[in-house]
């Protein structure tokens, strides 16, 4: 069963996929503490947001169960020359609404996923050519070669042209839209299921597409999604059985469900590295009481910052062991070369020393923003964290809110509206080089979507040129030398303080028998409901 068609997943390669079995069609309920804030695919760059709407959404290509790129949309492609690429469309296919899936999509596609209000601008360079060959074959003019252009591609969703020009929606709707378009409260996909409906922050269902084109796996006839914020309502919803599937189960929960009648929880490691950044590139913070400079311009201070985090005491009491230390931006699963990095050690005296050196014997203040609703204890950990920089002298005034409010807030367009911010990410491409151009490129050139994620503006020319030869180099071994040399620019900057891989932990009822397969990287699961 392809990734695209696994009911719910917290990261790319962190999946639970249930296949239900033919005898008899069933609902599945699954309860997220988070909301699902827009149905455009192009709104938001975040797995669970993606996961979802993969339900009734397909890209050109998709992952398979060994989290290889296979066909979808495209039945087929091939480089006819290094810079370019052609694929061949899948005839036959319909949008939910009956439109013919053709060429002219794709190429709408491309233009909406790199306009203003799209938070996926990295899918596809600005540069690139998209031309039509005929109304089944489509060619992808780059102006450099693009080994990994596929890998980039598994949740680039095709949108209907004719759909979105009837209904006012040719332009993506931003993440910090303060009123709903029409592609954030209706889908039409060629995907197996259909929105049936949808109302943000109560409840969405998800209906079988039963003209898809595709074999369906499964024996489902709906989804319904629901929101829980409340993890105490949450974790009882499953033990009631209320609901089937339940994410996260709070790590307090987890003996506790494990010793119900009812439910059982799955645990295994994720790829999604959890970091604080700050601003480097205002000449003034919008959230601090210091004036008419920045702080975090300062390698001393970012020094301080990170050296000031007790990352075995978030471990150990926050996440109760749940968690791995991380001294990169990535997982170390995703690069070989990951044991040659250490973090620094926790130090806060050499911290306060940092800070004294940097002219701020007293400390300073400075807004925090995190999400409440998004990772693993997400808000518990930036307590920690206020803590943890209150003893070097540094006033923490924390902006938690739910995802919705937090991504509207520091992905406000005119420029990211945050000083200091706690974020999770994990490579689409499964690759460093994503996190390379998306979290840390410079993001200086309007024109290019380098450093779309880069919130705090980190820059370094030096890295950004590794980084791009890192794109180009097909030997494994050179690539992963430079790909370490990219990393120890960065770290030697205190360009980030990466945190830790968290851990996943899914509530499922008992009633959902399931089947496991494991690797070094990924955690499967495979499963039949029975009622």
């Amino acid at each position: 069963m392809p990734v695209r068609q696994a009911l719910f997943a917290a990261t790319t390669v962190s999946i639970v996929a249930f296949a239900m079995i033919p005898a008899s069609a069933q609902t599945l309920r699954y309860a997220n503490q988070g909301d699902l804030k827009s149905l455009d695919p192009y709104t938001l760059n975040e797995t669970t947001t993606h996961a979802h709407l993969g339900h009734v959404y397909e890209g050109l290509v998709e992952r398979d169960k060994d989290l290889k790129i296979i066909p979808a949309l495209a039945e087929s492609w091939e480089t006819p020359e290094p810079t370019r690429w052609r694929f061949h469309l899948r005839k036959g296919v319909k949008f939910q609404n009956g439109d013919p899936f053709t060429a002219d999509d794709v190429i709408f596609s491309a233009d909406r996923v790199r306009a203003k209000g799209s938070n996926l601008t990295t899918r596809i360079s600005p540069d690139t050519k998209v031309v039509k060959i005929d109304d089944y074959t489509v060619d992808f003019i780059l102006t450099s070669p693009n080994p990994i252009l596929t890998s980039q591609w598994d949740t680039w969703y095709i949108m209907d042209r004719k759909w979105a020009e009837a209904n006012n929606t040719v332009a993506p709707t931003s993440a910090s839209a303060t009123s709903p378009s029409f592609s954030s409260l209706n889908a039409n996909g060629t995907g197996p299921f259909i929105v049936e409906s949808h109302q943000p922050g109560v409840k969405t269902v998800f209906k079988v597409n039963p003209n898809w084109w595709g074999k369906p796996e499964h024996n489902l006839k709906e989804i319904i999604f629901t929101p829980i914020a409340s993890s105490a309502t949450r974790v009882a919803a499953l033990l009631s059985g209320e609901v089937d599937v339940i994410e996260p189960v709070p790590i307090q929960d987890i003996a506790r469900v494990n010793s119900s009648a009812n439910a059982t929880v799955l645990t295994g490691p994720e790829l999604r590295t959890i970091f604080l950044g700050m601003d480097q590139s205002r000449d003034e913070l919008l959230f601090s009481n210091v004036k008419g400079k920045n702080p975090f311009k300062d390698i001393r201070v970012r020094e301080a910052f990170y050296k000031a985090i007790d990352i075995e005491l978030i471990k150990t009491r926050v996440m109760r062991g749940l968690s791995t230390p991380s001294a990169l931006m990535v997982a170390p699963q995703l690069f070989k070369l990951s044991g040659d990095f250490t973090r620094p050690k926790f130090d806060p005296d050499g911290a306060r020393k940092l800070l004294v050196e940097a002219g701020y014997p007293d400390g300073f203040e400075v807004t925090m923003d995190c999400p409440n609703d998004r990772y693993v204890n997400d808000a518990a950990i930036c307590q920690a964290v206020v803590g943890m920089l209150a003893r070097i002298g540094v006033k923490i005034e924390l902006l938690a809110q739910p995802k919705a409010q937090y991504f509207a807030k520091i992905l406000k367009p005119g420029g990211f509206q945050t000083s200091f911010y706690m974020l999770g990410w994990t490579p689409s491409t499964l690759d460093s080089q994503n996190v390379l151009y998306d979290i840390m490129g410079c993001r200086d050139d309007p024109a290019s979507p380098r450093g779309e994620t880069n919130l705090g503006g980190y820059c370094n020319k030096k890295m950004d040129e590794v980084s791009d030869r890192v794109l180009l180099e097909t030997d494994p071994a050179k690539r992963d030398l430079l790909i370490k040399e990219a990393f120890e620019i960065a770290n030697k900057d205190y360009a980030y303080i990466p945190l830790h891989q968290q851990a996943l932990a899914w509530g499922v009822s008992k009633k959902v028998k399931l089947t496991q397969r494991a690797d070094n990287q990924v955690l499967l699961y495979w499963a039949t409901k029975q009622e």
